[in-house]
């Protein structure tokens, strides 16, 4: 029955200096509990915002991974990766318009040397016929038509040259940029892939970490809500305390009633002994369900510690691999993209010069036509007027043989300006056909590119940042629950200093009550008045045990109040627990 091993004797301890340390030891335990309650639900706050920003964490990598970021980032890819092909059919197209004008080259060449020998046979008819009145005015005027056809077929070899120069910058430059591709496409390709590769791995390893640091947290979670029910031994304890001082009150006031100064000393000592022991035997019982119940408290909330390191470094460790792979895949991202938007440039470079080597060649057809039609219409004009010159210097005999030799030279070299321009436009049609495709070459590429990837990386980089800031956010609540779990150990570690003051008190009552019990054979009668007032106070089966042990229901009298308590044994019976 005794807290310890060992006699005691009565009336070592002061009955009031018990009183004393039982209050404060109730009061100590009130308080203790209350800020042990308050610590446990802080740690509860902290851990559901830990969770929330878990859940915010997992809610930005499944943004992240549900967005089109990746999958604009590769179709990307995938316009780079064609662009050797199209930068070679560009090439291709270019060369095809080279050879192209060439052929229209050679025809506008015989055109003007044609146009050179019928201004040379023009001016031999005027010097001719310098000497006939009538063939004056037809020189002058059929030089006016060549020297128009001459101009008309200079225009076309100018137009040429123009787009010859223009055809051999777009062909040196695209054939820098062909060899160009070749050595740095692919390479941009396969990192731009590598780096999608590893944003989409980068997520999902934070999201299996993510996944960790929740189930531990709603592990603590659980912990924390069971160690919150266990502060129920503070109320038990406090409760228990607050019976023992009442049972002493009890007996207090007995011992000073009418009743109980009418006893004689000894049955009053041994009465007040008898109280002592039960007082003892409720505090030594109290004191070991303490020690038990808040051993079993002291071990949950040392594990803790273990619970809150581990997600600390698993916070740390989602921090250091955003900081470091994230950092990283940034980086070597933003590298890639800068080197895929100098290709872009170049590309659009290129296209530019292409398209307007199209468009320029596109023009020039048209001029061709056009002139091809005015030459035609001189060449008409050259061999009517030299057909009507032939026949008058055949009615004119003698006189106008050499000038009807020289016009029908013009009229010969007036019918090859036909063939030339019949060869220019039949040239024409391959030429247009050359512009068309380097036209389509241009409109096949990708409108845009510089922006998609622009595009792609801000989005990219949006999603980073978001998750940085989930993780910090992370971070600080990892931290908080660290801190306030470690403020609830040392504030819930009721063993080393309320155990020790409610031993104290039990040791007292057991130093106060000795460790024999008196004879109460003949206190049947006082005790069946006494013993069920007490008895009345427990609201716990473990008190009622503990009573019966020490005043057993055959030491008591039948009488009245006995019979009252055992109807209020019946009335209680509900409350115990």
């Amino acid at each position: 029955m005794a807290h310890q091993t060992g006699t005691y004797t009565t009336g070592v301890a002061n009955v009031t200096d018990i009183g004393r340390k039982l209050e404060a030891a109730r009061t100590q335990v009130e308080k203790r509990f209350l800020e042990g309650g308050s610590v446990l639900l802080s740690v509860m706050d902290v851990l559901n915002s830990l969770l929330a920003s878990l859940d915010n964490v997992t809610r930005t990598l499944d943004a992240g991974a549900a967005s089109d970021t990746t999958a604009d980032l590769l179709a990307t890819v995938k316009s780079l990766s064609e662009l050797p092909q199209l930068e070679n059919m560009r090439q291709s197209n270019l060369q095809v318009l080279s050879a192209s004008g060439a052929g229209l080259r050679t025809h506008v060449a015989d055109m003007q040397e044609t146009m050179r020998y019928l201004q040379t046979f023009a001016v031999t008819v005027k010097i001719t016929g310098a000497g006939i009145a009538e063939f004056a005015g037809f020189a002058e005027e059929i030089l006016d038509r060549i020297r128009s056809g001459t101009s008309e077929v200079n225009n076309f070899a100018g137009q040429l040259n123009s787009l010859e120069k223009e055809l051999k910058v777009a062909q040196t430059f695209g054939s820098g940029i062909a060899q160009r591709y070749e050595q740095t496409v692919p390479a941009v390709v396969s990192a731009l892939q590598r780096d999608a590769l590893t944003i989409s791995e980068h997520r999902k390893k934070l999201g299996e970490i993510a996944k960790q640091v929740g189930i531990l947290a709603r592990g603590v979670q659980g912990k924390v809500a069971t160690t919150l029910s266990a502060l129920q031994i503070g109320d038990a304890t406090r409760q228990r305390i607050e019976h023992v001082q009442s049972t002493l009150t009890i007996l207090d006031e007995f011992l000073s009633s009418d009743e109980g100064r009418t006893l004689e000393r000894d049955a009053q000592v041994r009465l007040e002994n008898l109280v002592h022991h039960l007082a003892a035997a409720q505090m030594v019982d109290m004191v070991h369900n303490f020690q038990r119940d808040s051993r079993s408290v002291v071990e949950t909330i040392a594990s803790f510690s273990h619970d809150t390191q581990d997600i600390l470094n698993l916070r740390a460790e989602m921090q250091s691999k955003d900081d470091a792979n994230g950092g990283n895949f940034m980086r070597a991202l933003e590298e890639s993209v800068s080197a895929a938007h100098a290709i872009v440039k170049q590309v659009e470079t290129a296209s530019l010069q292409a398209n307007h080597v199209s468009q320029s060649t596109t023009a020039t057809a048209a001029n061709l036509l056009t002139g091809i039609e005015n030459i035609r219409a001189v060449k008409m004009d050259i061999h009517y007027m030299a057909l009507n010159t032939n026949l008058r210097c055949s009615r004119m005999g003698e006189e106008g043989r050499s000038i009807n030799v020289v016009t029908g030279e013009l009229r010969v070299f007036a019918a090859k300006l036909d063939e030339s321009a019949d060869a220019i436009v039949n040239g024409l049609t391959g030429f247009e056909e050359a512009a068309s495709a380097i036209a389509a070459t241009d409109s096949s590429g990708e409108p845009g590119l510089a922006e998609r990837l622009s595009d792609a990386v801000g989005n990219i980089r949006a999603a980073a940042n978001a998750m940085e800031t989930e993780l910090t956010i992370l971070s600080e609540h990892g931290r908080e629950v660290a801190s306030k779990i470690s403020v609830s150990i040392s504030k819930l570690d009721f063993q080393n200093d309320l155990g020790e003051v409610l031993a104290t008190c039990a040791d007292d009552l057991c130093d106060l009550a000795g460790d024999t019990l008196p004879d109460i054979d003949d206190l049947g009668d006082v005790l069946g008045g006494l013993g069920p007032r007490i008895f009345k106070l427990y609201t716990m089966a473990q008190e009622r045990t503990v009573h019966q042990a020490i005043i057993p229901a055959g030491a008591l009298i039948a009488a009245p109040v006995a019979a009252a308590a055992a109807n209020d044994d019946d009335l209680f019976a509900d409350a115990l627990f």
